[in-house]
C-alpha cells in the first residue's frame, strides 16, 4: 500500500529520549524504519525490514517497541478498512490529523489533510464540550487510477 502526503514531525527517537526511554540499537533501528517508511507497515513488515539490517532482531522486540511507542502516543495503530484482512498497520503520529483514503480495488492508501477537517473537530469540541485527543478517519472508495 502506497502512502502519500507524509507530514514532517519531530523524530521519534528524540521524543523517546526526551521522555527518558533507553534507546537500544534495535529500538533505534525499528524507530528509524517506522519514521522513514514510505507506506504503512504492519509488525511483520517492520520485522522483515529490520532483519535485513540486524539478523538477531526477533519479533518480540518488534511488538514490545510498538507497544512502547503506542504507550507514549507516538504511533497510531490502523486497520485501514481491513483491506488486508485483520492486519494492523503503524504510522508515526503527526501534528495534524488526517483522513486515510483506501482504494477498495488496488489497496492504495492516500492521506488527506484539510483545514475544514480541523474546523470540524473544533466545532465538535465546542458543541459537545468534548476534548478530542485522537482522531482516526478512514474512507473507502476508488482512486483516480482505478476509476478509469
Amino acid at each position: 500500500m502506497l502512502v502519500e502526503s507524509r507530514v514532517s514531525r519531530r523524530p521519534l527517537e528524540q521524543e523517546l529520549i526526551s521522555r527518558g526511554v533507553r534507546m537500544t540499537h534495535q529500538r533505534r533501528l525499528l524507530v528509524h524504519i517506522i519514521q522513514s517508511a514510505d507506506r504503512h507497515l504492519d509488525a511483520l513488515d517492520l520485522w522483515q525490514k529490520a532483519r535485513q539490517q540486524d539478523s538477531t532482531l526477533n519479533k518480540v522486540t518488534v511488538y514490545r517497541t510498538l507497544a512502547l511507542l503506542k504507550k507514549h502516543g507516538l504511533v497510531d495503530e490502523l486497520d485501514l478498512l481491513h483491506l488486508q484482512g485483520g492486519r494492523h498497520y503503524y504510522e508515526a503520529r503527526t501534528t495534524r490529523d488526517h483522513i486515510h483514503l483506501a482504494c477498495l480495488k488496488c489497496g492504495r492508501i492516500q492521506e488527506f489533510e484539510s483545514s475544514l477537517f480541523e474546523k470540524l473537530k473544533g466545532q465538535i469540541e465546542r458543541e459537545r464540550r468534548f476534548r478530542i485527543t485522537v482522531v482516526r478517519v478512514e474512507a473507502g472508495g476508488y482512486c483516480d487510477k482505478c476509476q478509469q
